[in-house]
């Protein structure tokens, strides 16, 4: 019986023994660090892995090293421009020394909510409302530098800070609706006159430029019709020119009976018209004795002359009459000033008709000058003309 009671108490003690040794087995996870503390005093950090410390006298301490985040509640904070603003914001910190954000804080995660809150409506309260809504990474900087250096002697590292939302109070925001509708009204009103006055710009450039080219185009009419009277009048004049000189090349050999029969013919012509009053020249005796002495062949009319003393005097028929422009190399004429007030009509269009005013005049006279001597050159009879009339 005393052997069976010994086994027991044995077996207990040996059962305590291996509990004491199994509850001083600490295990800590990779991202954590633990503090041994040992009857009130440090004694060092514990790694990740296992770990063994004294059984009962020990207390282990577990931080998480991890990035956390934290909710900064929404507080109403008074701007530099005296307008009332809700504003949160987040917080992501990060232990670095295990030690110092316990030994040095009672309990960081308050102590660093806390701080940024009055950072925040610290930072807020000296900015405007315009400078808060449009400079929120300012913001934020400013707010890391700050809690990122007090938060250093708790050995906590802040990472980041984000401004969440900044939320003005009804009255601030009916205001701002304001100023922005009159904003976009204004910026309205100065797109519609900027765009009333490019209008007006344009539609002016387009009359002067109707204008210019109306005017241009009555010159260059004006200047087309007088090169064609032009050119009408040295056609009238060459042909009178030329038939002048087929007459007087028709008329050498013309004796006394041949223009006795002419007269006849005239009288014939005279006294078939409707006249009641024929009148006769003074010469009509003379012109009667002629016609008697061809009609009686009493007289011998000797001839003035032949045909090769006429050739010699005058000239070959084709010299005296000369090139006579057909309808064809008329056409071709017409078409080559058509094709040079074309290409006039381009260049100007091209180019600004005021800035080069002058040098367009000068072009316009070359041009029309080229198309007369070119005119001028073709038909040889008129210079044919002046070398007979000269001879």
């Amino acid at each position: 019986m005393d052997m069976n009671i010994g086994f027991i108490i044995a077996l207990i003690i040996t059962v305590a023994l291996i509990l004491i040794f199994i509850s001083g087995v600490t295990i800590i996870q990779p991202y954590e660090q633990g503090l041994w503390i040992v009857l009130g005093k440090y004694k060092r950090r514990l790694n990740p892995g296992f770990n063994w410390i004294y059984p009962l006298i020990s207390e282990v301490i577990r931080l998480d090293l991890r990035t956390q985040v934290l909710d900064v509640p929404r507080q109403e904070v008074i701007t530099k421009d005296n307008s009332p603003t809700n504003v949160d914001a987040i917080v992501y910190i990060r232990v670095i020394d295990p030690e110092k954000s316990y030994f040095e804080v009672v309990n960081y995660h308050l102590a660093t909510v806390s701080l940024a809150q009055t950072t925040l409506r610290s930072v807020v309260g000296d900015m405007e409302l315009d400078e808060i809504l449009y400079n929120r990474d300012l913001i934020n900087n400013r707010l890391r530098d700050i809690l990122d250096e007090a938060t250093d002697a708790w050995g906590v590292k802040v990472e980041a800070v984000e401004i969440r939302e900044v939320d003005p109070v009804e009255a601030v925001k009916a205001a701002m609706e304001e100023q922005t509708s009159a904003e976009r009204k204004r910026r309205a009103a100065i797109l519609l006159a900027d765009g009333q006055k490019k209008a007006a710009i344009l539609e002016a450039e387009g009359s002067k430029q109707a204008l210019i080219l109306n005017a241009e185009g009555v010159r260059q009419s004006k200047i087309l019709e007088s090169e064609g009277e032009r050119v009408s009048k040295i056609l009238v004049a060459q042909g009178e020119s030329q038939g002048l000189r087929v007459l007087s090349l028709g008329a050498v050999p013309l004796d006394k009976k041949a223009i006795s029969v002419l007269s006849m013919n005239m009288m014939k012509k005279m006294a078939d018209g409707q006249a009641t009053k024929i009148i006769f020249p003074m010469e009509i005796s003379r012109m009667l004795d002629q016609v008697g002495e061809y009609l009686g062949a009493s007289t011998v009319v000797p001839e003035v002359g032949e045909v090769v003393d006429i050739e010699k005097i005058v000239g070959k028929a084709d010299e005296v009459l000369g090139k006579i422009p057909n309808p064809d190399e008329l056409r071709k004429e017409v078409e080559k000033i058509e094709k040079a007030m074309i290409k006039e009509t381009e260049e100007s269009l091209a180019v600004d008709p005021i800035k080069e005013k002058g040098a367009k005049g000068r072009s316009d006279i070359h041009v029309f000058k080229e198309d007369e001597d070119s005119i001028s050159s073709e038909p040889p009879m008129e210079n044919n003309s002046s070398e007979k009339e000269e001879s």
